[in-house]
């Protein structure tokens, strides 16, 4: 299948002024879903809200079937594509940089390293009122889109983070992190961003303690209260993440995945991956291809 095609949202434009816009609204139709059927990262944010009709998300190795009053999340860098779409689909598509919210708050709670928030948001149903709320952000959105100026830009910008929060907001019973803003929240953000950074030459829990000036034991402690693993767990989990996508989605040998991953050698990517799943990488992509083509 060769490497995992990205789709940029440069390249995403109808018109002039997108060039300079840092996000875009579409409706949901089977026209605007074509180049979302073959498996891809994106180098943004995409939000699928669906009205009517049905079809299936795949997002790294789950699938989410969306039906009306659904939305979908799907982070930068996620591996996802779209099956199974009726044709009564209906609904809106929002795509947004990052850099939309350059570091502020949403920005830490919406980074691609909180792992258990972009997991939260894949899929999630908010109540009919609070829906109907968001169909009417989404539509102030969309005219702005439509007909841009640097104060509606602005004005998008905010809309955009009130519809997030919104969905955030619906996920709070089952994430309980956004409950407690506390003091080291900040490092195991700098955490999980460092290690999707160098997790594949940097597997030791001592050097991302030492690259945030905190000890081993105080890191432990960090990863274990926001997200119930040890830091070694966190490093694991992001390679097995890396690993299924790799088996999933490129036509590297299980050699070149192994050196690609800064394994020794095949058999040492093998005892990892039985390890970890009790199967080996030839089962494990057996296991993700009839995943995928069911």
């Amino acid at each position: 299948m060769g490497v995992l095609k990205k789709l940029e949202i440069k390249k995403k434009s109808q018109k002039a002024e997108d060039k300079n816009l840092s996000f875009r609204v579409f409706d949901l139709t089977i026209e605007n879903l074509k180049e979302y059927t073959q498996p891809h990262k994106k180098d943004h944010f995409c939000i699928i809200v669906m009205e009517s009709g049905t079809l299936q998300i795949h997002i790294e190795e789950k699938v989410h079937p969306l039906k009306a009053g659904k939305i979908s999340v799907i982070f930068p860098e996620q591996a996802n594509f779209i099956s199974a779409a009726s044709d009564n689909v209906t609904g809106k598509i929002i795509l947004f940089e990052e850099i939309l919210f350059c570091s502020d708050i949403l920005k830490n709670e919406l980074s691609t390293y909180n792992v258990n928030l972009s997991t939260q948001l894949n899929c999630t149903i908010l109540s009919p009122e609070d829906f109907e709320q968001s169909l009417n952000t989404i539509s102030i959105i969309q005219k702005i889109y439509q007909h841009p100026s640097l104060i509606k830009k602005e004005q998008a910008r905010f809309h955009i983070k009130i519809f997030l929060l919104g969905l955030i907001e619906s996920v709070h019973g089952l994430h309980p992190i956004l409950h407690k803003d506390t003091a080291d929240k900040p490092i195991y953000v700098r955490f999980k961003k460092l290690l999707n950074e160098h997790y594949k030459q940097h597997r030791t829990v001592q050097y991302y303690a030492e690259e945030l000036a905190v000890s081993t034991k105080k890191l432990n402690s960090i990863t274990k209260k926001h997200c119930s693993e040890t830091a070694i767990q966190a490093i694991h989990n992001r390679i097995l993440i890396e690993i299924k996508r790799q088996l999933m989605f490129s036509d590297l040998s299980h050699k070149e995945i192994a050196f690609d991953l800064g394994f020794n050698s095949p058999s040492a990517l093998n005892k990892f991956v039985k390890a970890k799943l009790k199967e080996t990488p030839t089962e494990l992509q057996q296991e993700l291809a009839q995943m995928y083509n069911a």
